[in-house]
């Protein structure tokens, strides 16, 4: 009974293993991005022609049009999801500081989007070292009615295990003590200036908030330990709601057209420069992995959407109105697998928020790694917040992308800053990236069964928990247990 049985479970591993051996379609994927990928030169006039993909501008609009066109004219049934949103910009922003009210230097800065549409704050100083909730209880309270200085990652030097908190996390905290505004120095060396948004929900913040280079900010938190600093803080910026539209391209699935992944990734970018690689090299592989599969004229057992997201740099706006969407249809538990490409670069293997994928994605990549040895079948499984997936993960739903890969060129520094140009892409690394991911993509569409599930209320919480992510969540006023 015992052999039978054995047999019995051999035999079914052995059918799911032949079932998913997808090798010649990976080769197929190889050959045609390798030979014929058109994202890099899609990315280049895209940056030439459009510049910024701000949400809610005119640059905006451009780029929606920009990739319905694109995917458009590979075959696809493309539609518009418009939603609307709090557009905001800067328009003016001046920062002084120093050791008198009465003679302030000016400090070069950047103001951190949804700060409010007018501010002049004059104020005393006070640093707040990495901006957690454990500095300001630390201080006691000293920091009402006062400006606060943080640091935008970890300063170096801190306990082994300080928490990161994203810089909207850091504001909201400042203004729950009472701070009259906030001052984030950046962490890279260079005089780098970063934007961003300082708002957990994408609405005004009630503090003006701005980025100022590491040299500078160091330079005052050296001050402050022996005399008084003083921080002027004098801006105005816009809001106001407008319309913005993700993109979204569908492939309809042969056997279990009603089962979906989605292959996600935002189109927007800030404005200080041309958001080549936030998220450029993200959102324009996703561009390509449709063409290719309608070039190759694949077809998946289950229904493929590849949607590019607007609004995220301004709080996933634009995931969200997809997610609260599909609420409304309650077509939620359709969406099998969610895979996001946010800065995603040369990939050496898969990432997933849950651990059971593991023997499919080690499957699967090693199928790719035979084709292609620089694919090191690497596998992460965890949780993280802050771009597109998250709000598919806060409904349950198993998300995934790429990892292992170094972002081109040192371009990292330049993330959210004016230096995120085109001359920072490299082409054949945004090829690996179209290609690993087509492959997964096509895996996910394709295996007969997939070992994961929408998760339930109660899950989703202590998996939440599991992954320290409670406390950023609740900071952001998302978390709902």
């Amino acid at each position: 009974m015992r052999i039978s049985l054995f047999l019995l479970v051999f035999c079914a591993f052995i059918k799911v293993q032949a079932q998913d051996d997808f090798s010649a379609v990976f080769n197929n994927i190889n050959t045609e991005v390798q030979r014929n990928s058109k994202a890099y030169i899609n990315l280049k006039n895209a940056t030439e022609s459009i510049g910024h993909r701000l949400t809610g501008s005119a640059n905006g609009e451009k780029a929606e049009e920009y990739a319905y066109k694109l995917l458009a004219s590979y075959g696809y049934d493309v539609k518009f999801q418009p939603f609307e949103v709090e557009s905001w910009s800067r328009l003016t922003n001046e920062t002084k500081i120093g050791g008198n009210k009465d003679s302030l230097i000016k400090i070069t800065s950047v103001t951190l989007a949804h700060s409010p549409v007018k501010a002049n704050v004059i104020a005393e100083m006070v640093d707040l070292g990495n901006g957690l909730e454990e500095d300001y209880k630390r201080d006691a309270g000293n920091v009402k009615g006062k400006i606060a200085l943080v640091f935008l990652g970890v300063l170096p030097g801190s306990p082994e295990g300080t928490p990161t908190l994203h810089r909207s996390e850091k504001a909201a905290i400042a203004a729950q003590y009472g701070a009259s505004g906030i001052v984030i120095i950046n962490g890279v060396k260079g005089g780098v200036l970063l934007t961003g948004t300082a708002s957990v929900t994408g609405k005004l913040i009630t503090i003006p908030a701005v980025c100022i280079g590491l040299e500078n900010g160091m330079r005052i938190k050296e001050k402050l330990k022996n005399q008084k600093q003083f921080a002027s803080l004098n801006m105005t910026n816009f809001s106001g709601v407008i319309k913005a539209r993700n993109v979204i391209a569908t492939l309809k699935g042969t056997d279990l057209p009603n089962e979906k992944i989605v292959v996600g990734g935002h189109l927007d970018s800030w404005d200080l420069a041309t958001g080549a690689i936030d998220n450029g090299i993200g959102s324009f592989a996703i561009i390509d992995m449709a063409r290719t599969y309608k070039t190759l004229k694949l077809e998946n057992k289950r229904t493929v959407e590849f949607v590019l997201f607007m609004g995220e740099e301004q709080g996933l706006l634009g995931s969200k109105a997809y997610v609260e969407a599909a609420k409304h249809l309650n077509t939620l538990d359709q969406i099998k697998f969610m895979l996001n490409y946010d800065m995603t670069n040369d990939p050496k293997g898969f990432a997933t928020s849950r651990i059971e994928m593991k023997d499919l994605f080690a499957s699967w990549g090693s199928q790719i790694a035979k084709i292609d040895t620089g694919f090191k079948n690497m596998f992460y499984s965890g949780a993280w917040l802050h771009s597109d997936h998250q709000p598919f993960m806060l409904q349950g739903i198993p998300i995934g992308g790429g990892t292992g890969g170094n972002l081109p060129n040192n371009s990292g520094p330049y993330y959210h800053s004016d230096g995120d140009v085109f001359k920072l892409v490299d082409e054949q690394e945004l090829k690996n990236t179209v290609r690993y991911s087509a492959m997964l993509v096509y895996g996910l569409a394709n295996t007969p069964v997939l070992p994961v599930e929408r998760q339930s209320e109660g899950v989703i919480k202590d998996f939440l928990k599991e992954n320290n992510l409670e406390i950023p969540l609740k900071i952001a006023g998302e978390w709902r247990w």
